[in-house]
Formats: structure tokens, C-alpha cells, sequence
């Protein structure tokens, strides 16, 4: 194997099998990464993103995890540095959202399944990752962008109030990692993408979302995957060196 790819930085992404994680991926490897590519059920699409990354002559592997539940971010991790190597960059990019209703028809239990993916599995990569890339634990330093939400700002009324005070608390949890850890080599910075053409709106019960609410953006489309997949790379790179605890705003302007 050509030394230089051998040596490349790991990076890991949460979410990678489709979306906003699949552009990531591919576009990471592209910019010189070696790629792990979680996943939480679609085994076809994670492997169908490595072997885009590895046609492009980069080394990528799939994992499995499911990132609310404790035990398999720690397998995620594990996998990632025996298979791949210990990373250096991480992408938390893993979020659901459930059918759009208001406040008053939500159940506990769906609530407890959007804040478990969207802010305790944030919480938990970013806790495996620190451990790995802090220099106070004999680490590298790194950098970790969370992938948020328009929303977080805008709020979701009517829809999904809840995913979008899940993605406030990943805002807020951006701030203070990123202070938490500024003096272990560690940069913390988040996107917040607005409306994006993938499937989660689908998934919400309103795959036309982005064409219907066309004329709320200023500039008057919805974004695709990859102009969020290049905020996030600049925000890895070194390019964003002197970038800490600050939000990309990937919107269109809304």
C-alpha cells in the first residue's frame, strides 16, 4: 500500500450510508481522509459508499452501530481504530426526525428516540473522540463538527419542535465542548444545514417538503448534500485552524 495512504487521517461519520453523510464520505476521501462509514441499518448503501472511496484509491470500511445506544458507540470506536486507525476527525452526523405533528399529539417515547440519536449519541461519539485525540490523554488533537440544524434557530413550529430543541441542545453542547477542550488540541464547530435534498423529509411524511417551502428561502432552492459536505471539510481542515465553537450557517440564507 502506497505509504501516503497508509498514513492518511481517519475520519468517522455517523450517519454515512446516505444524505449529508454520504457526500461527507466521499468528498473526505477526496480531500485525502481514510473513512469510517457508520451506519445503522442499510448495509447496501454503507458498502456502496466505500467502494466509491475506495475507487477513488482511499481506504474506507463500513461499521455497524446504532448511535444511542452506549455499547456499540464504544464498538464503532473500537472497529474504527483496530481496522482503520484511531481518528482524528470526527463527523456527528447521525440524526432522525418522526412524523411532523404539533407538540400536543407527541408521545414520551418519541421524544426519548429523537433526543437518544440526535443528542445523546452526539454526546457519546464526542465523548469516544475526545478520549482518543485530546493530548491530555496522550492523543493527537483532532476536530469534530456537529451537524445541526436550521431548525435549532427557526424552531420547526408545528412540525418538529422536537428535533429542533434536540439540535438547540447540539448547539449548546458545541459551545461548551469546544471550551471544555480548546486546550487539548481539539477544535469543536457545528453546521447547521436548513433545507437539504435527502430523504429524511421523507421519512418525516413529506418528501416534497424542500419544493413546497421553495419560496421561504432567499435563495429560492433547496441545498444539496455536498454543499454541506464542503462546509464540514472546510471546518476539519487546516484551513479552519483558528475556528472554535462557531456555527456554518448552510441555508440559502433563510
Amino acid at each position: 500500500m502506497n505509504r501516503a495512504i497508509a498514513d492518511a487521517p481517519v475520519v468517522l461519520i455517523t450517519g454515512a450510508s446516505r444524505g449529508i453523510g454520504a457526500a461527507t464520505a466521499v468528498l473526505a476521501a477526496e480531500r485525502g481522509y481514510s473513512v469510517c462509514v457508520n451506519y445503522r441499518h442499510d448495509a447496501d448503501a454503507a458498502r456502496a459508499v466505500v467502494d466509491s472511496i475506495v475507487a477513488c484509491g482511499r481506504r474506507a470500511i463500513a461499521v455497524q452501530a446504532d448511535v444511542a445506544e452506549e455499547a456499540q458507540v464504544e464498538h464503532l470506536f473500537k472497529q474504527c481504530d483496530e481496522r482503520l486507525g484511531v481518528p482524528r476527525a470526527l463527523v456527528n452526523n447521525a440524526g432522525v426526525l418522526e412524523q411532523q405533528m404539533s407538540l400536543v399529539t407527541m408521545t414520551l417515547p418519541r421524544l426519548q428516540r429523537v433526543f437518544a440519536t440526535n443528542v445523546f449519541g452526539t454526546l457519546l461519539c464526542a465523548r469516544e473522540a475526545v478520549r482518543r485525540m485530546s493530548t491530555a490523554h496522550g492523543g493527537m488533537g483532532g476536530a469534530i463538527v456537529n451537524v445541526s440544524s436550521a431548525a435549532a434557530r427557526i424552531g420547526a413550529p408545528g412540525e418538529y419542535v422536537d428535533y429542533a430543541a434536540s439540535k438547540g441542545a447540539v448547539d449548546t453542547f458545541t459551545l461548551g465542548l469546544a471550551k471544555e477542550v480548546a486546550d487539548q488540541g481539539i477544535r469543536v464547530n457545528a453546521v447547521r444545514p436548513g433545507f437539504i435534498h435527502t430523504d429524511i423529509h421523507a421519512r418525516g411524511g413529506d418528501a416534497g417538503r424542500v419544493a413546497r417551502l421553495r419560496n421561504s428561502i432567499p435563495l429560492g432552492r433547496g441545498g444539496e448534500p455536498i454543499e454541506v459536505a464542503r462546509a464540514i471539510l472546510w471546518l476539519l481542515s487546516p484551513e479552519a485552524a483558528y475556528t472554535s465553537g462557531t456555527f456554518i450557517d448552510v441555508s440559502g440564507g433563510r
